[in-house]
């Protein structure tokens, strides 16, 4: 098998690091992933400048811009033989709910799927990397399972509880849950004194009952998630057809 590895965190971040020794063990793999954090990116292109790739001493690659950049520019550029599948995380906090909108982790899977490759996105359920090699033993578990029972391509999001291997729970089968607005900008002063705002922090859990990913990791469990890129909202289709005749 071959494999693909990017992320959003950056080439020099732990959860990178760990998932591709783990996924190294059973694929042939390569790690083309941003140069710096880019958390947040969503699915953003670098349109307006050209993008370098750079080879660090592990041997991973790094690129000068989205996650997204990364895995379009190995999959249309760089690779000589199309991966059998691609990888992204194992992001540093989780990706659950409506901030999967948001997230270049999700992002990096997301552009394979578009590319018609089979893609997992992995991500911690909390911030630090605490029992990262317990997450990235689970990711190599769960990459292994093939999921030969799904239409391919396949899109998934996978949340993992930052606990030692053998006390996670259930891999389950998860919807999204919801979240309420987020908090409002935080506003402050540069040196100059002119006013700047920071983003802050996401809002409330709004869709956290059962059956939902944010339900799954706070009871202990592993979450995957099936996503979708189609947007159309189907069941207004016919309503605006009908007032547009």
């Amino acid at each position: 098998m071959r494999i693909l590895i990017s992320n959003d965190d950056g080439y020099l971040a732990p959860g990178i690091a760990a998932l591709a020794e783990a996924l190294a063990a059973i694929a042939d793999i390569v790690v083309v992933a941003p140069d710096s954090n880019r958390s947040g990116a969503s699915n953003s292109l670098s349109l307006d400048r050209p993008l370098s790739v750079q080879r660090a001493a592990n041997g991973f690659y790094f690129v000068n811009g989205t996650p997204t950049d990364c895995v379009h520019v190995a999959l249309t550029g760089m690779l000589i033989e199309r991966p059998d599948l691609v990888v992204s995380g194992i992001n540093n906090g989780p990706n659950m709910g409506d901030d999967t909108l948001y997230s270049g982790t999700v992002a990096a899977a997301t552009e394979a799927y578009l590319f018609g490759i089979p893609a997992i996105a992995f991500s911690q359920a909390a911030y630090g990397w605490t029992h990262v090699d317990a997450a990235a033993r689970l990711a190599r578990d769960i990459v292994q399972r093939r999921f030969d029972e799904l239409q391919k391509p396949y899109l998934l999001n996978v949340n993992i509880p930052n606990l030692p291997y053998e006390q996670l729970g259930n891999v389950v089968a998860t919807r999204l849950g919801r979240r309420h607005a987020a908090e409002p900008v935080i506003k402050a002063l540069d040196p100059r004194g002119r006013e700047i705002f920071w983003i802050g922090p996401p809002g409330a859990t709004r869709d956290a009952g059962e059956g939902t990913d944010f339900h799954a990791v706070a009871q202990g469990r592993v979450s995957i998630t099936p996503l979708q890129i189609d947007l159309t909202h189907k069941t207004q289709l016919d309503a605006l057809a009908k007032g547009l005749a």
